[in-house]
């Protein structure tokens, strides 16, 4: 007979909650879901609450309290709502807390998690890239754990598993290169909100999908494996990889490289961080290697995609500067998703972030990070507004065009 594990999801409507969930569906035999979170979409909650019966389910805006209590009156499904409900479910006893709430809004519950000692499969990099230096030293206070979802950070994982020290010439993250892999940075400012939208590879939320665009996700992926991995900044990079079938790499200094490969297809790094360290049986695509044929790798232009070389950067700095990157980009890419600014201006607008805090407070405490992170998103508005203009140029560009 299987044992159950017991799971809480935390960010369940999203892309990674549905992911995880679909997985709970083919091994239901191997899961039970204890709890259920969402921040603002009631109804699909509601749905999720109805078909896996959690003990509780949270949804993080009150707002929406009365609705998602009325769709699910008659039930036994205990409901709450706001933030202080959001991190005492994540502290609720499970085998495993699922993180994949998006942005930094998910650093509260990880937190949570983490101090009740919990095993975190961890699909919100913010996390670690915004407060690794006090996250990591937290892990081994309270003795919970960290399993990377990521596909990425997953793959490094797996090839390091037994390895350390001085054996690890470098680790290799792998990037599509997103839809405009192949535009000239000119072309880029004409980019349409549809068009970075539309990525060539994964199916994945409106924010990643154009952190992937732009590879803002790989170079906070950069950030998140010094952290994740403790290794120097030196011997972590990236490269772009068209096919996304070798997710990770890793050199060793005797030459050998072991590479992770597998399809496109996040429920992989899902199950194996869901089961770990046994591996999942499900019903997983097999790789072809056949019809495959070609594996490319080509360096990533740093003029073409600035916002990676202002991660670069920052890999390097202190980690102040990483909470300052990160905001800004959240900022700027929700200021595109609602056409307020244009896509080729959101490096610009980081950028401009990045120098304009030139003097910040050490961050010492969670408490520290936050503040410093509203900090930089209550003086965002005034950047915003230098880049008007550019975006109804290119929306008027492109109703003429059509």
């Amino acid at each position: 007979m299987v044992n159950q594990r017991s799971l809480t999801i935390l960010g369940a409507t999203g892309s990674v909650g549905k992911s995880t969930l679909d997985l709970v569906r083919e091994r239901p035999d191997r899961f039970n879901i204890k709890g259920l979170t969402a921040h603002t979409n009631f109804e699909s909650l509601a749905r999720l609450a109805l078909e896996f019966r959690p003990d509780c389910v949270v949804i993080a805006d009150e707002t929406y309290y009365k609705q998602l209590k009325d769709c699910l009156s008659g039930t036994d499904i205990v409901v709450h709502a706001g933030e202080d409900a959001l991190f005492a479910l994540a502290a609720v006893p499970v085998d495993c807390i699922v993180g994949a709430i998006v942005g930094i809004a998910g650093l509260g519950a990880v937190h949570s998690a983490i101090q009740a000692g919990q095993k975190i499969a961890l699909a919100n990099k913010e996390t670690l890239v915004v407060a690794g230096h006090l996250i990591m030293p937290m892990l081994r206070r309270t003795g919970a754990s960290i399993l990377p979802v990521d596909s990425e950070h997953n793959a490094i994982f797996q090839c390091l598993k037994g390895e350390s020290g001085e054996v690890i010439k470098d680790v290799v993250l792998t990037a599509s290169g997103g839809p405009f892999r192949q535009m000239s940075r000119e072309q880029m400012r004409s980019v349409t909100l549809q068009q970075a939208l539309e990525h060539p590879n994964w199916k994945m939320g409106p924010k990643v999908t154009i952190d992937s665009a732009t590879l803002m996700n790989k170079g906070l992926e950069l950030i998140e494996a010094k952290w994740l991995f403790g290794l120097p900044v030196e011997k972590i990079k990236a490269v772009i990889h068209p096919q996304s079938v070798v997710h990770g790499l890793v050199n060793f200094a005797d030459g050998s490289c072991i590479a992770h490969m597998g399809s496109a297809d996040m429920r992989i790094p899902i199950s194996y961080a869901l089961d770990y360290p046994e591996r999942m049986t499900w019903q997983a695509e097999a790789l072809d290697l056949v019809k495959l044929s070609r594996l490319d790798f080509y360096e990533i232009d740093l003029d073409r995609f600035p916002c990676f070389k202002l991660a670069k950067t920052v890999l390097s700095s202190t980690p102040e500067y990483a909470v300052i990157l990160n905001a800004a980009n959240e900022v700027a890419v929700a200021a595109f998703l609602n056409d307020q600014l244009a896509y080729s201006e959101i490096a610009e607008v980081v950028d401009r972030a990045l120098n304009r805090f030139s003097a910040v407070t050490v961050t010492k405490t969670l408490d520290d990070v936050i503040g410093l992170d509203c900090e930089v998103r209550n003086q965002m508005s005034e950047l915003k507004k230098d880049f008007q203009d550019t975006v109804k140029g290119i929306k008027i560009a492109v109703e003429t065009d059509t």
